[in-house]
């Protein structure tokens, strides 16, 4: 048994700094030191993503940063249908932009696959416009 990865579009989110100031902004919505983003499919694979996975996050058609997972857990919404609420570590850590086509849901990604963080030293930079950042995930130069 090994570590797999999630990977799901941020919808609404412009930015890394969007997605960090929504969690902001919510955090009295979760357990202390943690995010939480809902969905509507428990993973399969729950003893792979509990194993060090983390969350993947496609900003503007790229992949720009990731969450530790730290667990999952039952939520029912107001209409009592059970959906998965996946506990994040609040710390986001960037990531080298990689290219993704938009896709329903979330999809695991598998650690080989997955986009490397960027060096400390790199992780305070100044973010490429969007589009510039996925033309070079597509050609493989970011």
């Amino acid at each position: 048994m090994g570590i797999v990865n999630i990977v799901k579009l941020c919808v609404g989110a412009e930015s890394v700094e969007d997605l960090a100031l929504w969690q902001e902004e919510n955090k009295a919505r979760w357990p202390e030191g943690r995010a939480a983003h809902v969905t509507r499919m428990w993973p399969r694979r729950e003893s792979e993503v509990l194993g060090g996975g983390s969350l993947y996050w496609v900003i503007k058609g790229v992949i720009q940063c990731r969450q530790r997972i730290l667990g999952l857990e039952e939520v029912r919404g107001e209409d009592g249908i059970a959906r998965c609420a996946i506990l994040l570590d609040r710390r986001i850590h960037r990531t080298e932009a990689a290219a993704r086509r938009p896709f329903q849901g979330w999809r695991y990604l598998d650690p080989a696959q997955s986009p490397r963080d960027l060096a400390p030293e790199r992780e305070r930079d100044d973010p490429l416009p969007p589009a510039l950042a996925q033309a070079l995930a597509e050609i493989g130069l970011r």
